[in-house]
């Protein structure tokens, strides 16, 4: 087998990466940016990690500050009318998944035409209009280093996956600092994202070498050092760890795909406005019990390497232990289920067909070590409900 292994052209990764950018832009030979960012980065003085290295280096730039939780298509093209009407030859996305899905989503659709459902998987989406810098302050969603985007129709209210080429940042700028002061809820949210993001790709159908190594890292990386992250904010080590550890994963399931939870995350996220790191968190402990006995071994891996069973206890009791730990992880950052969340019990269920279809059709379940049908599906978010 021939493994494809995409990566940014260039990574800084450590703190203070972000003071780099002046450089970084010179070494690309592109001088006009346009920042895609979100209304807090903009108000709350953080964009200044950006825009005050370009000021002292004499570089004119602009902000496209619209981004929303959950990016729309109304937003992408927002963004792309502001990306046309300057003479812009980068994009710098700087915040969490939110700005860098849009900022990556604007690149592509500004390459590629039509609309942005035009270029939803099954589809590739292997064109960019510029160079993108992606500059994290979560960790995280791994998008600064991977090919997805995930978009939501605002007239169908579908999150759709977008992959290809046209989604690839060039560059990627991983600076922990900028987590330093991230609240519990998100680094909670972010952090199990993470978690997620290592295990799915260490699981998926395409999984490789490769991809194996990043995610048995990032997993090890993340479970130790989650807790800490989220109840002691201004522990550098843990901030540091958790970043990389963020990094990591996205390089695993950029290169190895997402499975079954990220599948049924997308609905949940799309229908009720949940945050996606915590609908994920909402789901993993359910469908890593439901996948197990496809993936004996592997889920066993996941175990060893997060330190949760020792290397020479058998796979059966080491996935219990992961089962365990999964759901012990969600009682502690105080994960709660769709029903205390607030949502609404007679909409979740009138919505399980729609929700299960959609799962489907975004090709993220066919990649599970155990690929369910429609009315598994349903069962598992009713399970997952309260």
């Amino acid at each position: 087998m021939i493994a494809q292994i995409l990566t940014p052209r260039m990574m800084l990764i450590g703190g203070d990466a972000a003071k780099e950018i002046a450089l970084v832009m010179h070494k690309l030979g592109v001088h006009r940016p346009l920042i895609v960012t979100d209304p807090f980065m903009r108000d709350s003085g953080m964009q200044a990690n950006v825009t005050d290295p370009l000021d002292s280096a004499g570089i004119r730039w602009d902000v496209f500050a619209d981004t929303v939780p959950d990016p729309t298509t109304d937003v992408v093209e927002a963004g792309l009318g502001r990306l046309r009407l300057g003479t812009f030859d980068c994009l710098i996305a700087f915040g969490g998944g939110s700005p860098m899905d849009t900022a990556k989503a604007m690149n592509a659709l500004a390459a590629l035409g039509g609309k942005m459902r035009d270029h939803k998987v099954p589809k590739a989406a292997d064109k960019a209009a510029v160079p993108l810098i992606c500059i994290p302050t979560t960790a995280g969603t791994g998008s600064e280093v991977t090919k997805f985007c995930v978009i939501t129709d605002t007239e169908t209210d579908e999150k759709m996956l977008v992959m290809g080429l046209g989604c690839l940042p060039t560059v990627a700028l991983v600076d922990y600092k900028l987590t330093m002061k991230k609240p519990f809820r998100l680094t909670a949210d972010t952090g199990i994202d993470s978690i997620t993001h290592a295990v799915e790709a260490y699981v998926s159908k395409k999984r490789n070498p490769m991809s194996d190594v990043y995610a048995l890292t990032a997993m090890r990386r993340l479970y130790t050092h989650i807790r800490t992250a989220c109840f002691e904010p201004e522990n550098e080590q843990a901030r540091e760890q958790m970043m990389l550890g963020a990094t990591q994963a996205g390089l695993a399931f950029s290169n190895a795909s997402v499975a079954l939870v990220h599948g049924m995350s997308r609905p949940i996220g799309a229908f009720f406005h949940v945050p996606h790191g915590l609908s994920n968190a909402m789901l993993l402990p359910a469908v890593t019990e439901f996948s197990a006995e496809a993936a004996m071994d592997r889920y066993a891996d996941c175990a060893r390497a997060m330190g949760i069973a020792p290397e020479d206890e058998g796979n059966q009791s080491a996935v219990n232990r992961l089962l365990d730990a999964l759901r012990r992880l969600n009682k502690d950052l105080k994960v709660p289920t769709p029903k205390d969340y607030g949502i609404d019990e007679g909409r979740y269920m009138e919505l399980l067909d729609t929700m299960a279809s959609q799962a489907i059709a975004s090709g993220s379940p066919g990649n599970n070590p155990r690929v369910p049908d429609a009315a598994e599906i349903v069962d598992l978010y009713k399970r997952v409900y309260a």
